[in-house]
C-alpha cells in the first residue's frame, strides 16, 4: 500500500486522537480527582482507558473495516464531577463503573433495554446533559477575576478558532491556556516515569452508588454518546453492529473497573472525523483513519504519568474553566436539543435547572434527578392518545 493511499486516513486519525484526547482530557481527571482518587490511581485509570479504546478502534475497524472510534464518555465524566459531592468513596465508585459496563454490555446482548432508553425523550435526556455540565461551562467565567491572564486568551483564540477551525478551537485554547499557566504559576511538566505504576481498585458495591452514579452514567452514555455515535455513522453510509460495539466495550468497561476506568463508548465527533470523505474519497478505505487514531491512543497513554502529575499541580478551578471550554461545544448542541420540540420544552427546562442545582438527596447525585423529574413532568403533562372512531 502506497503511502499517498494511507495519507489522508492517518491526518484524519491524528487530528481526530489528538482534539478529541486533549479537550477531554481535563474532564476526565476532574471527574476522577473529584471521586477521591489519588494521582497514582488517576494515571491508571487514564492510561488503561486509553489502551482500551485504542485496541477496541483497532479491532473493530480491522473486523468490520469501518471506522469505528471508542472513546472515553466525556459526559459520563462530567457526570461524575457531580458525582463527587456524594462522598461516596472510589471504591465504590468503580463499582458502579463495573455495573455500567454490565448495563452497556446487557444492551448489546438484548435490544429491549436499548429500546427502552431510546424511549426517553431526546429533549429530556439533552436537557439532563446540560444540566449536569452547566457547572462546567461557567466555570472559565468564575475563574476571570483571578486568572484573567490565561482564561482571557484561552476564550478569544476558541472563540477565533470556532469561526474558521471548529475541530481545533477547544484543544488549541486548552494548550495555549496551559503553556500560560506553566509561565504564570511557573508549574512544570514532573520528572517522572512514562508509565504509570499501575494500582488495581477492589470495586465495592453501594445501593446509593449503582442508583446515584452507575445508572445516571449508562444513560448519559447511551443518550449522548453510543445513539449518537450510530446514528453519525448511519448518516454516513456505515451500519455499525450494535451487538459488537456496545458488548465490547461494556466488557471493556468491566474490566478497566478494576484499574479506576469508566464507561467507553462510540465516538460521536471523532466518528465524523473519521468516516468523511476527508478521511478518504473511498469509503472503504475510511476504516484506516480509526486504525490510527487507535494506534495514536495506545501511544499517549504512555505519556500519562507526567501529563498527571502536570495537570494535578495546576490549580483545580483553573482544570474546571478548561473543561468548561472543552465542553461549550456540548453544552450548546444539548441546550439545542432540549427546546426543539414544543411539547417537551417545560419538561426540559426542569430537567435542566435540577440538573443544574446540584441536587444531591439521599446522596443520589443531580443527573438522576433530572432525569427522574424532566420524566413525571412529561408524563404528567402528556396528553392522552385521542381515540378514532370506529
Amino acid at each position: 500500500m502506497r503511502f499517498s493511499e494511507v495519507k489522508a486516513p492517518l491526518l484524519a486519525g491524528t487530528v481526530a486522537s489528538i482534539t478529541g484526547t486533549a479537550a477531554s482530557i481535563g474532564v476526565v481527571l476532574s471527574a476522577l480527582q473529584a471521586l477521591g482518587a489519588s494521582e497514582a490511581q488517576t494515571a491508571t485509570a487514564i492510561f488503561v482507558m486509553l489502551i482500551s479504546y485504542g485496541v477496541l478502534s483497532i479491532a473493530l475497524s480491522w473486523r468490520f473495516r469501518m471506522p469505528i472510534s471508542i472513546v472515553w464518555s466525556t459526559p459520563g465524566a462530567a457526570l461524575l464531577v457531580a458525582s463527587g459531592t456524594l462522598g461516596l468513596g472510589f471504591a465504590n465508585a468503580t463499582g458502579a463503573f463495573l455495573v455500567t459496563g454490565l448495563l452497556i454490555a446487557l444492551t448489546g446482548l438484548w435490544p429491549a433495554l436499548g429500546r427502552l432508553v431510546s424511549s426517553i425523550p431526546k429533549p429530556i435526556a439533552s436537557a439532563m446533559l446540560a444540566g449536569v455540565i452547566f457547572p462546567f461551562c461557567i466555570a472559565p467565567f468564575q475563574a476571570l477575576g483571578e486568572y484573567s491572564g490565561a482564561i482571557v486568551p484561552a476564550l478569544l483564540l476558541w472563540l477565533v478558532l470556532y469561526r474558521f477551525a471548529t475541530v481545533w478551537a477547544a484543544p488549541a485554547a486548552i494548550a495555549t491556556a496551559f503553556v500560560l499557566i506553566s509561565v504564570q504559576l511557573q508549574v512544570s511538566l514532573p520528572v517522572a516515569n512514562l508509565l504509570p505504576a499501575l494500582t488495581p481498585i477492589q470495586p465495592s458495591f453501594d445501593l446509593l452508588a449503582v442508583v446515584g452514579v452507575a445508572v445516571p452514567l449508562y444513560l448519559v452514555t447511551m443518550a449522548s454518546q453510543n445513539i449518537p455515535g450510530f446514528a453519525i455513522m448511519k448518516s454516513f453510509g456505515f451500519e455499525v453492529p450494535s451487538r459488537a460495539a456496545l458488548v465490547s466495550t461494556g466488557l471493556a468497561t468491566v474490566i478497566g473497573s478494576f484499574l479506576g476506568g469508566f464507561a467507553l463508548n462510540l465516538a460521536a465527533i471523532t466518528a465524523a472525523l473519521n468516516a468523511n470523505e476527508h478521511a478518504h474519497k473511498d469509503p472503504n478505505r475510511r476504516w484506516l483513519a480509526s486504525v490510527f487514531g487507535g494506534v495514536l491512543y495506545v501511544l499517549l497513554a504512555f505519556a500519562v504519568a507526567p501529563i498527571v502529575g502536570y495537570v494535578l499541580a495546576v490549580p483545580r478551578v483553573l482544570i474546571l474553566a478548561l473543561a468548561g471550554i472543552a465542553l461549550f461545544s456540548t453544552i450548546l448542541s444539548a441546550l439545542s436539543s432540549s427546546v426543539e420540540e414544543t411539547d417537551l420544552r417545560l419538561p426540559a427546562v426542569i430537567t435542566f435547572l435540577v440538573g443544574a442545582s446540584g441536587l444531591a438527596l439521599f446522596s443520589i447525585g443531580p443527573g438522576f434527578w433530572a432525569l427522574l423529574s424532566g420524566v413525571l413532568v412529561w408524563l404528567a403533562l402528556r396528553k392522552p392518545a385521542s381515540k378514532t372512531s370506529s
